[in-house]
């Protein structure tokens, strides 16, 4: 249950300026905490932390526990003279200061990284040592997983492994750990440093009075050391090869329906341990974040299940999910932790009521409140409609920016729009602004709004096309963008309406 009005920002790590390609834990990131700070924000939100797969989806991750060794700052590695100013620069990650190069990130940033691995003495560090005791329930899979994709099967997923290692066979487990120590231990160091730099920024953010609002797949990737190192909590067959993956049927981010390809959870499974490996991981989580959006909060009501093979949704089927039997145990575990529950799509009124039962808030995105499908006043989008334990989104990273938005919709839901805000002539800036205002000024207990809609960017700005593959989360934001004029008007914004 929200306790007080507040608001913030979403903004992807990735997103953030910096010199080296991509956002990441450098001096940028710090300043733009403070930039929050000024604007009269509460919250950060971001998108998951993990490792980024094919695609550099960061909902397909090779780990629901590790982090992304792009964010890992050079610039405190070149200090640390583990690197040289001379090397980083050295390396081209691209010329466009708007966007990611994947392709050039992955060919520089691990040649920088291993350099840098094989510079550090790690036996003098004894933090370092604590990180792998503490967090080897997960690291030492992670590592080993690493090691073996990236040196011994050209970076396949494990599901194309040999069946001695894909099965996990004993002597096979030995052997790999045995002839890749050294790269087992590289991967091992990333995450060191990883979660070394995270934590020294997030308590910075925090000593500021910003909270992180963290974000979590409720899936994991098949291709990814979870799913390989617990086969049985997924639905896979006696070779380890999935019989079904996950997908969802049309909804209001796609008319044909996605398929995601993620294992799907073997329920009954997790049940039996007492849903050890998800308090595991919502505890992990807690440890990096203030507050935990669950993505897909619907799947735990019923999941969408499609036969494995399949190129499209067509052939899938609902199945039951645990329901508020994995909450209780959650709760009961770990106590009451601030969590949002993702509740977007189509809602039955059984995921109604998981969400209720639950307590979680859930979400509002202003740009459902106005399509082509006229609910009237029963539309849960619309402002008058929210209710305290709510947050409000002017969009999410699945959506459009709001000028993009507003450039692509009928004139006549343009009309709607002006109608319901009382504008009858506004022109898109206009429009976006009320909406923006509209969503700061609701009854909603938290408001969080995408930097590019308060900069009024077009979708050239936009994070993610669902359901295609390519050209999706590369914008970044430049240096001097959230300027100190943006950041008073927010900040006059946030104490007009009680949210600072």
């Amino acid at each position: 249950m929200i306790k007080r009005r507040q608001c913030g920002v979403l903004l992807p790590v990735s997103s953030l300026p910096s010199k080296y390609g991509i956002g990441c834990f450098s001096k940028e990131a710090y300043d733009f905490v403070d930039e929050l700070k000024s604007a009269g924000q509460s919250f950060w939100q971001i998108l998951p932390l993990g490792p980024t797969s094919y695609g550099d989806s960061p909902y397909q991750s090779f780990s629901t526990f590790a982090g992304n060794p792009y964010f890992i700052n050079l610039e405190d590695l070149i200090k640390e003279g583990v690197l040289t100013k001379k090397e980083c620069d050295a390396v081209n990650f691209g010329t466009n200061p708007h966007y990611v190069d994947y392709g050039k990130m992955f060919e520089g940033r691990y040649v920088l990284l291993k350099k840098a691995y094989a510079n550090t003495k790690l036996e003098k560090e004894p933090k370092f040592r604590e990180f792998c005791e503490k967090e080897a329930f997960w690291l030492e899979d992670y590592a080993l997983y690493m090691a073996i994709k990236t040196e011994r099967f050209e970076n396949h997923s494990w599901i194309e492994w040999a069946e001695d290692i894909r099965r996990r066979w004993g002597y096979s487990l030995d052997y790999y750990r045995r002839e890749l120590k050294e790269e087992i231990g590289f991967w091992k160091y990333l995450q060191y440093k990883f979660h070394e730099q995270w934590k020294k920024l997030k308590a910075y953010a925090n000593e500021k009075g910003i909270r992180i609002i963290g974000d979590i797949p409720i899936y994991v990737a098949m291709d990814s050391a979870d799913a390989w190192a617990n086969p049985g909590l997924f639905k896979l067959d006696e070779e380890c090869k999935p019989t079904v993956v996950a997908g969802c049927p049309p909804d209001g981010f796609s008319a044909t329906g996605q398929l995601w390809g993620n294992p799907i959870y073997n329920w009954e499974a997790h049940k039996n341990s007492g849903y050890d490996w998800w308090i595991r991981r919502v505890s992990h989580m807690f440890e990096l974040y203030d507050v935990l959006r669950i993505d897909h909060f619907r799947g735990f009501d019923e999941y969408y299940e499609i036969p494995y093979g399949d190129e499209t949704d067509e052939n899938g089927r609902w199945c039951k999910g645990p329901g508020m039997d994995l909450f209780r145990t959650l709760n009961n575990r770990l106590g009451e932790r601030e969590i949002i529950a993702e509740d977007l799509g189509y809602m039955t009124d059984t995921v109604k009521q998981l969400v209720a039962d639950s307590g979680y808030p859930n979400m509002r995105v202003l740009e459902f409140a106005f399509d082509e499908r006229d609910t009237g006043n029963a539309n849960d989008y619309l402002p008058h409609n929210y209710e305290r334990n709510c947050v409000v989104y002017t969009g999410t990273h699945d959506n459009e920016t709001l000028a993009g938005w507003l450039k692509e919709i009928p004139s006549g839901i343009k009309e709607k729009i002006r109608v319901y805000f009382n504008i009858p002539h506004a022109n898109d800036s206009a429009i976006a602004k009320e909406m923006i205002r509209a969503a700061v000024s609701s009854v909603a207990g938290i408001c969080i709004i995408p930097i590019q809609d308060y900069l009024g960017l077009d979708n050239s700005a936009r994070m993610n096309h669902p359901s295609v593959l390519g050209g999706n989360w590369e914008w970044r934001l430049v240096k001097g963008d959230f300027s100190r004029e943006l950041q008073k008007e927010m900040k006059e914004l946030a104490h007009l309406y009680g949210r600072w």
